[in-house]
């Protein structure tokens, strides 16, 4: 099977190229040798990947595809789906990563033979790394589970269960499963990867190759989180993810761990995160059996801990019936109707009583403890409703008494999708003994949100967390800290409503810190205001419309005007990452990257940073303070040469409303903007330098508003909430 297999569509010319769409529009008018579709729709067609390199290499517009752009449009390209081959690069770059010399020895030769030999090299890395199940050549079939009303009718099926792995995880003396249940998972649930044939793999060859290839340049890991990492933001609709610090605060707040499941893995966020030893064995499973695979495949290669990934609905068709892990993490679907209530009745799992059809987050928590050990611990992810809503109380009431339910932690809004609600955490233990007097510490760090999408303050909601959580775990009186942490008997809480929600519970701060803050932040606002009028720009006269000649930044980096570079995503460097979150509101740098072999892109002074998503009209020219720091995801960076290019005068036509709509693409989830697209006048250097001035002071004036507009919602809610709590006079 030759290259020309894969297909990339015009959008992806355009990226080979360094043009914009509208040029391979032309491209195509103009010139009758240009490559014919070979697939898509008559609106947006595909061509042949082969054929589009050689003919731009013709014409002079392609002198080398950066190998990374080529693998990822022979993936995005190939004829089986992405996914097909993202699973495909991922298992040869397990071989790399395992035995490196074997791939030597089968990449050899052609393509036949390499598809040939490729399934016994995998063999030998899948049956140690994933267990026997996993290196049969094709997965059984996936089938739904008999309906399950009544006990008599658990027990018509009868299914010889497999032996258990040899592993303390499993206590044979804790199973509490039914013939049902059994039934129900043998049928419904399979080892997330099989081993690939090698009809399955010939059209892969090409990619595989390029893969590798790719592999020898960032290290097999850094390839897979590349890919993976392209893949995901190329389908934001399709895949919900939970952020690297949330994961790794969950992980923090289940403490270390020897076995660890994740009964809805998604993408493997949480047990990347809580994945810090060889020895540990990690459980992952997932409805979506091309999740299922690549988080299988991912954390194999991030860590050389054991791994068992299953596909299939965790609820209805458990994989994992005997496990009794040491942690449990979970960011489950929320607010299911059809998880399963019908028929699970009768299921072993509800020992805190039976959930509601519309409390499937409840179904979550108690799959979670029937899964730990005892004194295990377990951290879901939860939406807020779950602790309030009067359907769950019973079991809400149930989880209490018996010290089941440790800690519900309110996180600030943004934290995770949907990120425009305040979600929770809660922290479960598996009781070994019902607690004599049992407490649970509610938390709430809401106060460390930030402004948009960018996320909260991590920083300070870990430190804020994780100090209440360790303080409540040590003897003693839980010292209450007013406004963020406090123990509560749970007695207190058993009412009618057994509502477990920390803002309904927390006693309120002080106001703002009390009144003499409040001064202080008055006296700093009444600053702030006087210097946003000093910098409010002066009257604007009227001009006749300009009409300047135009170039692109496409065409001003390739005649080396400036330097254009994107955001990655990880770095050897431990530097502050500044995000688009960051550009977009004008805050310090505030971000992270996972640490890899990939070099981070760092900021000089007189750099000009562009977020590609969200449709607003940003640029941000770096200076002293923010100079060194790493470019985050989403984030293209502009270096001009200062002798052709003044970087205020170009980071504010960037930002013309005008210019920005005809550089954007528009879908009906995001926006994009091709900053190559974007377009710049003509304009001698001392006349760039005359604009550059004006965009300069209306940069600062912006940031004084901005500043005034904070102090000005801080100093609004400590007064009400001084006079509301007593603490301000109202005279």
């Amino acid at each position: 099977m030759q290259d020309n297999a894969t297909e990339v569509t015009a959008a992806g010319i355009a990226r080979l190229a360094g043009v914009g769409r509208a040029a391979v529009s032309n491209w195509r008018r103009r010139h009758a040798d240009f490559p014919r579709p070979v697939g898509g729709t008559e609106t947006s067609p595909s061509f042949a990947l082969a054929e589009v390199e050689s003919w731009l290499r013709k014409q002079g517009k392609l002198a080398e595809v950066p190998l990374r752009e080529r693998v990822w449009q022979q993936l995005s390209g190939h004829p089986e789906g992405p996914v097909t081959a993202l699973t495909h690069a991922g298992c040869l770059l397990l071989l790399i990563h395992d035995r490196p010399t074997v791939w030597l020895e089968v990449g050899a030769g052609s393509d036949e033979r390499l598809s040939e030999m490729l399934p016994g090299a995998l063999r030998e890395v899948f049956t140690p790394r994933f267990g026997p199940e996993s290196a049969r050549n094709t997965p059984p079939a996936v089938n739904t589970p008999p309906a399950v009303n009544t006990p008599n009718a658990m027990k018509t099926r009868e299914v010889t269960n497999p032996a258990p792995p040899a592993s303390d995880a499993y206590t044979s003396s804790r199973v509490h499963t039914s013939p049902g249940v059994h039934a129900a998972a043998a049928l419904s649930t399979h080892p997330a990867l099989h081993l690939p044939t090698s009809p399955e793999l010939l059209p892969s060859a090409p990619l595989l190759r390029g893969v590798a290839e790719l592999a020898a340049e960032l290290g097999a890991r850094q390839t897979f989180e590349f890919l993976l990492g392209r893949h995901l933001d190329a389908n934001p609709r399709q895949y919900t993810l939970t952020p690297t610090d949330l994961a790794a605060l969950m992980a923090d707040l289940a403490g270390p761990a020897r076995t660890v499941l994740d009964p809805a893995c998604g993408t493997g966020a949480l047990l990347r995160a809580a994945a810090t030893r060889p020895d540990q064995e990690l459980y992952a499973q997932d409805s979506a059996p091309e999740l299922a695979a690549l988080t299988t495949l991912r954390l194999a290669l991030q860590t050389w801990s054991t791994v068992r990934g299953a596909v299939g609905d965790s609820l209805r068709a458990d994989a994992h019936p005997r496990l009794r892990a040491d942690a449990v993490l979970c960011h489950p679907p929320f607010n299911e109707r059809n998880w399963g209530h019908d028929e699970l009745a009768y299921d072993p799992r509800w020992e805190y009583g039976f959930p509601a059809r519309t409390e499937s987050e409840l179904a979550w928590v108690q799959h979670a403890l029937a899964r730990l050990k005892d004194g295990g611990a377990g951290v879901l992810l939860m939406p807020p409703a779950a602790a309030s809503r009067r359907s769950g109380r019973r079991i809400r009431a149930d989880l209490l008494r018996r010290g089941a339910l440790r800690a519900v932690i309110a996180l600030p809004v943004g934290a995770a999708p949907p990120y425009n609600i305040p979600l929770h955490l809660w922290v479960l233990r598996r009781p070994e003994k019902a607690p004599a007097q049992p407490e649970v510490l509610l938390v709430d760090v809401g106060q460390f949100a930030g402004e948009g999408r960018g996320g909260p303050d991590w920083r300070a909601v870990r430190e804020a967390v994780l100090d209440a959580w360790q303080a409540f775990g040590r003897p003693g009186r839980f010292a209450e800290r007013p406004g963020l942490a406090r123990a509560l008997p749970v007695i207190e809480l058993l009412d009618d409503d057994v509502d477990v929600s920390p803002a309904r519970h927390l006693p309120p701060p002080t106001a703002a810190g009390g009144a003499e803050q409040l001064a202080a932040v008055r006296e700093h606002l009444g600053e702030t205001l006087r210097l946003t009028a000093d910098l409010t720009p002066p009257r604007a006269d009227a001009a006749h419309p300009a009409r300047w000649p135009l170039t692109t930044i496409g065409e001003l980096a390739r005649g080396g005007a400036l330097m254009l570079r994107t955001g990655g995503n990880g770095g050897h460097a431990r530097v502050p990452v500044l995000t688009d979150h960051d550009v977009l509101f004008g805050t310090d740098p505030s971000g992270t990257l996972p640490e890899s072999q990939e070099e981070a892109v760092l900021t000089e002074p007189g750099d000009v940073v562009v977020p590609v998503l969200g449709g607003g009209s940003v640029a941000r020219v770096i200076d002293a303070t923010t100079a060194g720091t790493a470019l985050g995801r989403n984030l293209v960076l502009l270096r001009p040469d200062p002798a052709a290019l003044d970087p205020w005068f170009l980071a504010g036509f960037l930002r013309g409303t005008a210019n920005n709509r005809q550089a954007s693409s528009y879908a009906s989830t995001a926006t994009r903007l091709d900053v190559r697209r974007l377009q710049l006048p003509r304009l001698p250097l001392d006349e760039q330098r005359r604009y550059g001035e004006r965009f300069r002071a209306l940069d600062e004036f912006e940031r004084a508003l901005r500043h005034a507009g904070r102090l000005g919602e801080q100093l609004v809610r400590g007064m009400y909430d001084g006079l509301t709590d007593g603490t301000v006079a109202p005279d």
